[in-house]
């Protein structure tokens, strides 16, 4: 897998994955809110498989 997340965009993966699911987990949302592993995932391991379908990347050159 080639990196194409990177920078702000990874920041802002982690820090809404780690809210969705720390709201999940105390109750105050429902279980949509463990959705927020995706982004948590994506963000961690710097690849997004719906960038290489849309021809994006926000990894540096």
């Amino acid at each position: 897998m080639k990196c194409n997340v990177g920078g702000i965009d990874r920041i802002v993966r982690i820090a809404a994955g780690l809210l969705l699911i720390a709201l999940a987990v105390s109750g105050m949302i429902g279980w949509w809110g463990w959705l927020g592993i995706i982004p948590l995932a994506t963000g961690v391991f710097r690849f997004c498989p719906a960038y290489p379908l849309l021809g994006l990347s926000s990894c540096p050159k």
